[in-house]
């Protein structure tokens, strides 16, 4: 099977194999997101070992696995007894990769979702430990590979350890979502020709996660796909929220908590308002955010030209966000249902911020189309609650050039042409004259739409917008 997109991640790779030292790389990402795909399709005549961990599966079960694998590599020509513990097993390992014949490349040692190896006491890190530093660092011929979901686990025990395996993680690299190019390519990949529109709002449902875009089949729009996709009993996506945070974390209940505080408040919450809201222990509750960011669940976002302001956090995987608003109350609710639901006010809504989310996931494009990729910035959402003299202004995305510019973006999903309106041509006016008080800027100002379709240029269009991104120039590599 081809790989879509990972143009970089391949390229790591590479340069990674041709190195005359031993590696050692961390590869960790959302479940879902195709890190065994990528590693197995790609290395797959390179890989010598390839042990995958069982989610709650005892010491001894783990190391039945991988006495399993081992035998099946050695042929039963090495050890014949099954190891008692993970340092024997590693030791086995290190004699195998021994007794390999010499290569100009290197074998693949790899070892998926790791972080269900690590048992209660299993002494499973201080065995991998002794394994690197005694024998594979050693070893010029070998990557090892660890991976796994939970990336806090990763981040915690590998690259950011603090014992034996400090600082011993060569390389590392995080896996994301496809974007909006990729995965159109895959799609098409599958053999499907949609339009723009509809893959936007496959996209808006389901991320850019290659595990659900499986799913889609050929010879259905979207409303029929999301149909039977989110609703049906059948449904992957109907089911798949309540096993998706409880298999990447420990006492995933905060992070539940976490995810539907934010689900209700789209505009974002400071970590006070969380943990108002969420009654979470401040401790817990750092990590716990933490470790959903690290997951590319949700964003923090630090204010511009306000240093003085707490940093934001939103709800950014756009599965989660659909289920709560949609899913989570109409599981097994009959065919069509999503025809219904996206006439009601709440998807006006939803589908807003589902776009405005995919505006901020897509920078890099939105920087090509403005003709400013070589241009420093930085970009936040925007928020000035009123005072005595100036009302409240919210700005779905700011983008703060290096050059003395700033772009006020409004993001604007239509299912047509949009046409600005005299009372929305005031409200844009209104909000770059508050943006500007507020902030005391001297940087020049620009008006900024991001709409789905091109917006029809009447006088109000005219007087108030400088720039205007479609939704093609979203899906640009």
């Amino acid at each position: 099977m081809n790989i879509i997109g990972r143009v970089h991640e391949k390229e790591k790779l590479d340069k990674i194999l041709q190195s005359d030292q031993a590696a050692f790389l961390a590869l960790y990402g959302r479940r879902r997101v195709g890190k065994t795909f990528l590693i197995r399709q790609y290395l797959k005549d390179k890989i010598v070992f390839d042990l995958s961990g069982t989610k709650e599966g005892s010491k001894k079960q783990q190391l039945n696995n991988f006495f399993a694998e081992y035998l099946a590599r050695t042929q039963g020509k090495q050890e014949t007894v099954t190891p008692n513990s993970w340092q024997e097993a590693f030791s086995y390992l290190a004699k195998y990769l021994l007794s390999l014949p010499p290569t100009s490349s290197k074998y693949v040692v790899f070892l998926d979702e790791m972080p269900w190896m690590d048992t209660p006491k299993s002494e499973f890190v201080s065995a991998l430990e002794f394994f690197w530093n005694q024998h594979v660092s050693r070893m010029n011929h070998v990557l090892l590979i660890a991976c796994g979901s939970a990336s806090s686990w990763i981040r915690k025990n590998l690259i950011n350890a603090r014992g034996g395996l400090y600082n011993r993680i060569t390389h590392r690299i995080k896996l994301a979502p496809f974007n909006l190019y990729e995965t159109e390519r895959f799609l098409q990949h599958n053999g499907l020709n949609l339009p723009l529109y509809q893959i936007l709002e496959l996209y808006m449902v389901m991320g850019g996660i290659p595990f659900y875009l499986k799913e889609v089949e050929k010879g259905k729009s979207s409303p029929q796909l999301i149909d039977e996709i989110c609703f049906s009993r059948q449904g992957l996506l109907s089911e798949e929220y309540d096993q998706l945070y409880h298999a990447l974390f420990k006492n995933a209940e905060f992070h539940v908590a976490i995810v539907a505080a934010l689900a209700a408040h789209p505009q974002g919450m400071t970590i006070g308002m969380i943990a108002s809201q969420t009654k979470i222990a401040k401790t817990n509750l750092s990590r716990t955010l933490e470790e959903l960011e690290e997951c590319d669940f949700i964003s923090m976002y630090n204010p511009l030209l306000n240093k003085k302001k707490e940093a934001v956090y939103k709800l950014t995987d756009l599965y989660s966000l659909f289920y709560l608003k949609f899913i989570q109350d109409n599981k097994g609710a009959g065919s069509k249902i999503w025809e219904q639901l996206s006439k009601q006010s709440t998807y006006k809504a939803w589908s807003g911020y589902a776009y405005e989310n995919i505006a901020m996931m897509h920078i890099p494009q939105i920087k090509a189309a403005l003709g400013i990729s070589g241009v420093f910035t930085r970009h936040s959402s925007w928020k000035f609650k009123g005072d005595d003299t100036l009302p409240g202004a919210q700005i779905d995305m700011v983008i703060d050039r290096a050059d003395q510019i700033i772009h006020l973006c409004e993001a604007k999903f239509t299912q047509e042409n949009y046409a600005l309106t005299a009372a929305y041509s005031e409200q844009l006016r209104l909000k770059k004259m508050i943006f500007k008080e507020v902030t005391e800027t001297k940087k020049a100002i620009f008006t900024t739409l991001i709409t789905t379709y091109p917006a029809l240029k009447n006088r109000y269009y005219l007087e108030e917008v400088d720039h205007e991104i479609t939704m093609d120039k979203l899906f640009a590599s």
